[in-house]
Formats: structure tokens, C-alpha cells, sequence
């Protein structure tokens, strides 16, 4: 019998500002506590999960109904499931897909994922957008019939996500590579701050060697890398204003003139080293349905989210930066957040770029796909500089 079709008990979710949801288990039965958020993709639900950059988030679902294509062993964007908590409404009676090798709700099961469900999302997911992203708690079985009060002290507990390292967390332990698909053209180091199995995937197939390296590698370890022609930072969780580390290395990657491309989390890496500010939104982007302009092209395109944080860079002038000369490349067209850096020479040369979006698409349209080839690009042209001057 599939966890689907066992009973279902009593479960609560409580927010730190004392508003409460009652529902039924989802998942694992038991306690958990974490930063609520709300994922508005319609699909993709199973990269969301393994999607490290969720690490001590409870994602609640805006779409209804979740857990219609089950769970395959071919879709993980990492080696678990790093969602703290997961709130759906209406969790499907059974998987429908020829792909699908078991139930969702078997895998929060076996991954000891505690969830919710039979509550009323939208009424969550309105209350989140105007109170802000805040603590939250899941509670089911014997924790569910605890006192209230009780209850709301274990989220208050819980550590805020602002101020929070994260990204050595779920960063790899070991490096690794993933070689190139046909000829290889380039070779890169790519920094795993939470990163997603498709991005380096995306690089490989564009003829790219991809050295994965741990969050707490050095410019040195950086260096260190026989051929080395760029430097990429991945998306990951936790608060940019934290990652002094991670900040000096990519300064350092800066001065030492290697291309560099960042998403999400790298990009706001790239801000910091700029000089930037960063900021905490109050509920974050989250999805697979969100419009981006790049300024450069006056494209718009429809592209994946994850990030509750943001770089406060001027969008209506270039900044004078000791690394050259960084404008704003790409701006979010539903509240004109910062989704995009590029960095200049003197000449006008491109030397490094990010986005605060996930390119790789996984889950998610492909529009920004190109963003893999404008790295190939950088490279070649950083290639040809040096071949030119020798």
C-alpha cells in the first residue's frame, strides 16, 4: 500500500506571527521548522525539492493539486531532498505517468520529509505575500495535539534566514568533474554553493570541462587547475551579506582578470565583490513562470526562480568599480529587482556576468538557455585576447 492511501492524522502548520492552518499529514509524520516560502511552478515539483538552494525552507505550492507524475530516479537535481517542509492542498490519489517509478508522497516518506496537506494554500500563500517571508512550523501526530502556545515557541526558536551560512552546508565534499561532451573546448572551475545537476550538464554539452569544486576552495585551489579558463559560481541558500569567503575569492578571481559567470547565488556573490549592497525580499521569487528583461537586448523572457535575497545596484546608471565598469543587465518586470550584472573593461570588453535566475531551466522554460552559450562566448574571446598578446 502506497503512503498515499494510509490514513491521514491531524496536522497543524503554525507561523511565527501566531496565525494557524490545521490540515492533515503529508509526508513523514512528525515535527519540522524552516523558512515558509511559496513555489509558484505548476510543474517541476521534483527539482524543486532536490534543489538545494531550499535547504531550511518549508515550500508551500501555490498550484492545487501536486504529485500527478510521481517520482523518477532520472529528475533529481541533487543526491536528496533539502526542502525543510512541504504544503500542498490537494496531494494526487496516485502518480499518472509512464515515467514515474513510485508516489511522491512515498519519497517525502522514505527522505523523512515532513509535510501538510488539505489546507487552504491561497489564503497561506496571500498572507505570506503580505506579512513576508517568516518561520514556520509543521506538526503531525503526537506533536499536533501539543498546546499552541508550545508550538509557536519551536518556530520562534528556529534560526531567522537572515544572517545564515548555508552554502558549505550543501556544497559538495569532494571535487569532481564533469567532462566535456564531444571535443573539449574550455575548462572551468565551478564553485558548488548548492549547485543543480543540469547546470554543469548544460556547460558539458556546450564543450565545456567542468571542475566542481567545494564552497570552501580557495583562489589558489581555483588556480591550481591545470588549463583553466573561467570561473562560475552556482545558485545556493543562505544570506549573501554571510559568504565573506566566498565574496574574497571571487574578488580575487576578479583581479586576476579570469571570466567569470554567476547564477542566483553567484550572482549576488558578484554584486558584493562590486561593491553592492544586498538585501532581503520580502517573499522572494520562487518559480518557474517569471518575466526578466535583458536590458541589452530588450528581450523578455519567462524564466525560473529561487531567491529571497537581492543586490541593491542602480538600475539607471554604470557603477566605477577597481575591477572595471558594472551596469545592471537584467531587471525582474513584476518589481524591478536586479536580475542581472555585467562587468566592463576599460575598452568595453566583457569580463564577467551573472543572473539571478537559473538558466539550466530545470524545472522551467528554456528562454535564458542562451546565457550558457554568452559564457562560450567570454571564454573564446578571453582565448583569443591571449593568443593575440603572445
Amino acid at each position: 500500500m502506497t503512503a498515499a492511501l494510509h490514513l491521514r492524522e491531524p496536522a497543524v502548520l503554525v507561523l511565527e506571527d501566531g496565525r494557524t492552518f490545521t490540515g492533515r499529514s503529508y509526508g513523514s509524520r512528525g515535527e519540522t521548522v524552516g523558512e515558509a516560502v511559496f513555489c509558484t511552478a505548476m510543474t517541476g515539483y521534483q527539482e524543486t525539492l532536490t534543489d538545494p538552494s531550499y535547504h531550511r525552507q518549508v515550500v508551500v505550492m501555490t498550484a492545487p493539486h501536486v504529485g500527478n507524475t510521481g517520482w523518477n530516479d532520472e529528475d533529481d537535481e541533487s543526491s536528496r531532498i533539502w526542502v525543510s517542509g512541504y504544503v500542498v492542498r490537494d496531494p494526487a490519489l496516485r502518480p499518472s505517468s509512464w515515467r514515474s517509478q513510485r508516489s511522491l508522497e512515498d519519497e517525502l516518506v522514505t527522505q523523512g520529509v515532513v509535510g501538510i496537506c488539505d489546507i487552504d494554500t491561497r489564503a497561506l500563500t496571500r498572507h505570506l505575500r503580505e506579512r513576508g517571508a517568516m518561520r514556520v512550523g509543521i506538526f503531525s501526530g503526537e506533536d499536533a495535539r501539543m498546546p499552541s502556545a508550545h508550538l509557536l515557541e519551536r518556530v520562534t526558536a528556529a534560526p531567522a534566514m537572515a544572517g545564515a551560512s548555508l552554502a558549505q552546508e550543501v556544497s559538495t565534499d569532494e571535487a569532481y568533474v564533469v567532462e566535456a561532451v564531444g571535443e573539449r573546448r574550455f575548462t572551468v572551475a565551478a564553485i558548488d554553493l548548492g549547485i543543480k545537476a543540469m547546470t554543469p550538464h548544460q556547460m558539458a554539452q556546450r564543450g565545456i570541462e567542468v571542475h566542481v569544486l567545494p564552497a570552501t576552495s580557495t583562489f589558489e585551489d581555483i588556480n591550481a587547475i591545470d588549463g583553466l579558463d573561467g570561473v562560475f559560481f552556482s545558485n545556493g541558500p543562505g544570506d549573501p551579506s554571510a559568504a565573506d569567503h566566498e565574496v574574497g575569492v571571487l574578488r580575487e578571481t576578479l583581479a586576476a582578470g579570469i571570466p567569470f559567470f554567476g547564477i542566483c547565488f553567484g550572482n549576488q556573490l558578484l554584486g558584493r565583490a562590486l561593491g553592492f549592497g544586498t538585501f532581503k525580499l520580502k517573499y522572494g521569487h520562487r518559480g518557474i513562470n517569471q518575466p526578466v528583461m535583458d536590458r541589452r537586448t530588450r528581450k523578455v523572457e519567462v524564466t525560473a526562480h529561487n531567491h529571497g535575497f537581492a543586490v541593491d545596484a542602480p538600475l539607471d546608471k554604470d557603477t566605477e568599480t577597481e575591477f572595471g565598469t558594472a551596469s545592471v543587465s537584467h531587471v525582474c518586470l513584476n518589481d524591478d529587482v536586479v536580475e542581472g550584472l555585467e562587468l566592463r573593461s576599460a575598452s568595453g570588453e566583457l569580463t564577467a556576468f551573472s543572473v539571478q535566475y537559473h538558466p539550466e531551466a530545470a524545472a522551467g522554460p528554456h528562454d535564458a538557455a542562451y546565457l550558457f552559450d554568452r559564457f562560450v562566448d567570454l571564454l573564446q574571446q578571453q582565448t583569443t585576447s591571449e593568443g593575440a598578446n603572445a
